[in-house]
């Protein structure tokens, strides 16, 4: 592909949740570093919400990389549409708890157990379940009820949530309240700003092997950022087209030609109105000129 082209080690826009591609963008900052000071300080539950595409994932894989393996034991739910049951029995999994022909209450014993076991270590437990606005009303409920494992000092795991908007509005169900009063820590992630945006397009190059001066020219940062809405998924997806388009061409810069087409090859974006005025302003500026010249001409020939 154009990996080559532009000297390239890998692709610099993939939407797998590389964290060797996290940048330390203010908002994603801003909330790892809440995470682990709550984590840290023993807090139960924390709350990160954001938009599709605004980053959670890779946000929850880079917490889990942070971690300290000496001092925390995690358990990562990528997909939270579980029964109750079936949610136990993940996160007993999770923590190397065989439980095939075992019943709920066997799990309950042994998961109790493996989380003393873990407190006397002196590790703490941190469960991070992705996706929970799809979590259904009855798995948040066992979920709460396995947070009421505690000692008399201390709980003995503590919980992320990674969600979506929605996952507000669940959790405002009168029903839920009681989990809802556990969340001591709660984060929203922002869109990125333009210039967010461009570094983020550089900082992604220069991460797959990128050298020299930028590859994408203001222009076209510029039409990514304002396409895209600072939704790091759709910087992705429009800066890897532009890519494509620069090396389909020959190339060595991405330009807001490219950049435009790429953004009118894409479903739920549109070349924003300004770029559009960008593009007729040649085409109005030489038929003003040519209407210049025809009434020169014509006061000229009136005047002979």
């Amino acid at each position: 592909m154009y990996a080559e082209h532009f000297g390239l080690r890998e692709l610099p826009f993939t939407l797998t949740p590389n964290t060797r591609f996290f940048l330390n963008l203010t908002s994603h900052q801003e909330a790892l570093n809440l995470m682990l000071v709550a984590l840290h300080s023993g807090d139960g539950f924390i709350k990160v919400v954001g938009e599709v595409g605004t980053g959670k994932t890779l946000l929850c894989r880079k917490l889990l990389n942070s971690l300290d393996d000496s001092q925390f034991v995690t358990a990562y739910i990528p997909n939270s549409y579980l029964s109750p049951d079936e949610f136990r029995c993940a996160v007993a999994n999770e923590l190397g708890i065989y439980t095939q022909e075992k019943s709920n209450h066997d799990i309950l014993q042994t998961l109790t157990q493996r989380l003393i076991e873990h407190a006397h270590q002196g590790q703490r437990v941190v469960l991070l379940v992705d996706e929970a606005q799809a979590m259904p009303d009855e798995t948040i409920e066992a979920l709460r009820l396995l947070t009421n494992l505690e000692t008399e000092s201390e709980k003995l795991f503590q919980v992320v949530l990674f969600g979506q908007p929605e996952l507000n509005k669940k959790l405002d169900q009168y029903a839920l309240r009681q989990l809802k009063q556990r969340i001591t820590y709660s984060y929203k992630l922002k869109k990125l700003e333009p210039d967010e945006v461009r570094g983020y397009i550089h900082w992604r190059m220069e991460a797959a092997g990128y050298t020299g001066m930028p590859s994408f020219d203001s222009e076209a940062c510029e039409l990514i950022a304002r396409a895209s809405g600072g939704i790091p998924r759709l910087v992705n997806v429009l800066s890897h087209k532009a890519l494509m388009s620069a090396y389909g061409k020959g190339d060595e810069k991405v330009s807001a030609q490219h950049a435009r087409r790429s953004i009118e090859d894409t479903e739920g974006v549109a070349v924003p109105s300004a770029a559009k005025v960008k593009q007729w302003l040649p085409a109005v500026a030489a038929v003003v000129a040519v209407a210049m010249i025809t009434w020169v001409v014509t006061i000229v020939g009136m005047q002979q």
